[in-house]
């Protein structure tokens, strides 16, 4: 009986570990999101210093969420690097909001004292999602036309006041053989 059971178990866990689709009745990946699917270079600047910015994006967690691996570098100093790991997913409806909400994870190569959970929503050209951190949220607006994506970064303080932190303007291209 006990072998039976163990077998029927092994073969239910090996079935759903096949199944490459969100759990029923979790929320969506808004499809903003979806569409950054893939590999994007471009350029841009981070509190005025040129850079070079390449982002891997990919569905994870049985497609329920979408990570976006990024790599930057100063365009002075190659030396000077950056990277970070974003992760984002749909959000349960909130009460008085008509746009689909979404929710975000940031950490980067700074380490886990920088590490942040977000939240934001989706608008008629891609999507917003704001981290806040002690002084200052950093509000990152992602807009998507084709094959283009502007990427902006401002600082928010305390008093709804922005300030440039960064902006990158990124073209899909094709994803290098893994």
């Amino acid at each position: 009986m006990f072998e039976k059971l163990c077998c029927a178990v092994a073969a239910l866990l090996a079935a759903s570990s096949a199944a490459h689709s969100a759990e029923p009745g979790s929320t969506p990946v808004p499809a903003p999101v979806i569409a950054l699917k893939g590999c994007w270079e471009g350029s841009g600047e981070v509190m005025n210093k040129p850079v070079t910015i390449g982002i891997l994006a990919k569905p994870i967690v049985q497609e329920a969420m979408v990570a976006l691996d990024l790599e930057s570098s100063a365009m002075a100093d190659a030396e000077d690097r950056y990277s970070a790991h974003l992760v984002f997913g749909g959000a349960n409806k909130q009460p008085g909001k008509a746009a689909d909400q979404i929710v975000g994870f940031w950490a980067d190569s700074f380490g886990g004292g920088f590490a942040a959970s977000g939240q934001g929503e989706v608008s008629s050209d891609g999507f917003t999602v704001t981290y806040q951190y002690p002084d200052d949220a950093f509000v990152n607006r992602w807009h998507l036309s084709g094959d283009h994506l502007v990427w902006q970064i401002v600082a928010r303080d305390g008093n709804n006041v922005e300030k440039p932190f960064a902006q990158y303007s990124l073209h899909r291209m094709a994803c290098p053989p893994r």
